[in-house]
């Protein structure tokens, strides 16, 4: 199944086709800046704007170590360490995404701060809670077994730690295929908001904050439909560059879902309990 995954992200020529993109914005691709690379580097919906959302709900402190799930190109943890001084790891299925991710670190001058793994979210290389916060976004979709994610998340947090969610759940219904995320059927696994809760919560998490952010979506879509009919690049052309020619119909798939309901994109923030509560927990 990894397998398939990876083949769904990666052709083997990201990073000339990126550099590609750049030069046609009229940036350098060897001296990018942070605002070049975000409508490429935030690889989920809305892109750099639910990056934004998600930094604001958890607000981490510069002597906090993050993980990112999923971490795609780099751009949600580089933003995270410019914005709060923080350090930031990422973990991502698909071993071109670190290395792209790792030349653009270099790039902006942040390798001190994050730094990229390869490997698989049900079984990642850290210790036992060794994070003070984690997020995933748009990336559970790709993930059959839930719980044993969401246990692996709870394993390598700190007792208090929290953990964002950004992902498409199931409204109902069978989607169209591709997806920004899956090319059929096969490689999706998407979860309803209510499962997506009391998984979390079967794993030891508290729930905290639980919203539906279709309207932000619907409204994102408007905006980048506009700009494009007034002879605009859309603000968000991540998933043209990862998949090219079947980028048009993946996008509109994607949008037809979220307009009928039958995806809903949903943000979870969840917390470890603090050492206190877990021991009495056990008692």
């Amino acid at each position: 199944m990894n397998d398939g995954i990876r083949s769904h992200y990666t052709r083997g020529d990201l990073l000339q086709r990126l550099n590609a993109a750049l030069a046609a914005d009229g940036a350098d691709p060897e001296r990018p800046t942070a605002a070049a690379l975000a409508p490429y580097d935030h690889f989920h919906g809305r892109g750099l704007e639910a990056t934004e959302d998600a930094a604001a709900l958890v607000q981490p402190a510069p002597t906090d170590h993050l993980l990112d799930v999923g971490s795609g190109l780099g751009g949600p943890a580089r933003y995270f360490a410019a914005r709060f001084g923080c350090r930031v790891s990422g973990i991502d299925l698909t071993e071109e995404f670190c290395d792209v991710a790792r030349h653009l670190t270099r790039l902006l001058g942040q390798e001190r701060l994050v730094d990229f793994h390869a490997g698989d979210a049900l079984a990642m290389p850290f210790a036992e809670t060794c994070f003070d916060g984690a997020y995933s976004m748009n990336v559970s979709m790709n993930i059959a077994d839930k719980a044993a994610f969401y246990r692996e998340l709870h394993r390598v947090l700190k007792p208090g730690g929290w953990l964002l969610l950004s992902e498409i759940a199931h409204g109902g219904g069978e989607l169209d295929y591709p997806t920004p995320w899956a090319a059929s059927a096969q490689s999706s696994f998407l979860a309803t908001p209510q499962q997506t809760e009391q998984g979390l919560l079967d794993a030891g998490f508290e729930v905290l904050h639980h919203q539906d952010t279709a309207e932000k979506a619907l409204a994102y879509g408007a905006r980048s439909r506009a700009a494009v009919a007034r002879g605009e690049k859309p603000p968000h052309r991540a998933v043209m560059l990862i998949h090219g020619e079947t980028a048009p119909r993946a996008m509109a798939n994607s949008a037809k879902s979220l307009a009928d309901g039958r995806a809903v994109p949903i943000e979870v923030l969840a917390r470890k309990p603090a050492l206190r509560q877990l021991q009495e927990a056990k008692a």
